[in-house]
């Protein structure tokens, strides 16, 4: 090869290298569904919503975008998200939890609780969206463990029942309180898995993320074995630091083996901050996750 053949191809692999990742298509059928929390990634919601797609995810989960949408926002949203070929899976059913003070664990401020659940129902049922988050809220000081525990497992039931009326399955998320939620009540999914069993109310179910898991307690296999009845949704991130798999401590691939063991159908969703360019980090993270499940 000659200096300026050379040349020439070392041009060619350095515009190669500069070009973004190639769209990948989602698989047409998954007993598992592949999802990714907008938050996590950089730009406009409409860059985030297409970088969603260019991974190759086939659905996306909201926290709290929705909240000031007109109808006609809602309208384009659905288009976008169609003409894109991504589901929407979840929204928060109380997005502004922290600075409105709210939570599920004592009578007094209930009915504002509920109230702002049923509103954000409202938009999930017309952005025909199956999932809503629940959140517990920060510890009331002066009330026992067990006391907010049992005014939790009632707004639970009092919420299942708004649920119902709209078609959506709430899904209670325990936050750890160690290093990123202080003073969140439901920091676990074993405290999680026992307000399952007291609810035992079909439209409320849990949410298991399994970097909140790791930080607040460990062990996160088997306590999803035993909570996989009720799980809906799997939120992914290692840890420390909250980004790509396989930056930190857990063993993803055998946390994946796991799961598709146990025959689990439902969501998992990418929810870690890429420190890599975001569409390359997704895509790996999901061809990684997809080669696990079926291993």
């Amino acid at each position: 090869m000659d200096r300026r053949t050379l040349l020439a191809a070392g041009s060619s692999l350095l515009t190669l290298a500069q070009q973004p990742p190639p769209v990948m298509a989602p698989p047409k059928k998954a007993t598992i569904t592949s999802s990714v929390m907008l938050w996590t990634l950089k730009g406009s919601f409409e860059e985030r919503m297409e970088a969603a797609a260019r991974a190759g995810l086939q659905s996306v989960e909201f926290v709290g975008e929705h909240y000031e949408w007109s109808d006609a926002d809602i309208e384009r949203v659905k288009r976008l998200a169609r003409s894109l070929k991504l589901g929407i899976d979840t929204l928060s059913s109380v997005p502004r939890w922290g600075q409105q003070k709210l939570n599920m664990l004592q009578p007094e401020g209930r009915d504002a609780f509920l109230k702002e659940v049923e509103r954000n129902l409202v938009f999930a049922q017309k952005l025909e969206i199956p999932m809503a988050l629940l959140m517990s809220g920060n510890t009331v000081a002066g009330l026992s463990f067990e006391q907010q525990f049992a005014a939790m497992v009632e707004c639970s039931k009092r919420c299942g029942d708004i649920a119902a009326k709209y078609g959506i399955t709430l899904i209670v998320e325990p936050l750890n309180a160690k290093v990123s939620h202080k003073g969140y009540f439901l920091t676990n999914c074993v405290d999680g898995l026992r307000l399952m069993q007291e609810t035992n109310h079909p439209h409320v179910r849990l949410l298991f993320d399994l970097f909140h898991e790791q930080v607040e307690r460990g062990n996160v296999i088997q306590t999803a074995l035993a909570a996989m009845p009720y799980v809906k949704v799997f939120h992914v991130a290692d840890n420390p630091g909250r980004h790509e798999p396989g930056t930190g401590e857990m063993n993803y691939a055998n946390i994946y083996k796991a799961i598709a063991k146990a025959g689990y159908e439902g969501y998992i969703t990418m929810e870690y901050v890429p420190l890599q360019e975001q569409v390359g980090s997704l895509q790996k993270a999901v061809t990684e996750m997809r080669a696990a499940l079926a291993g």
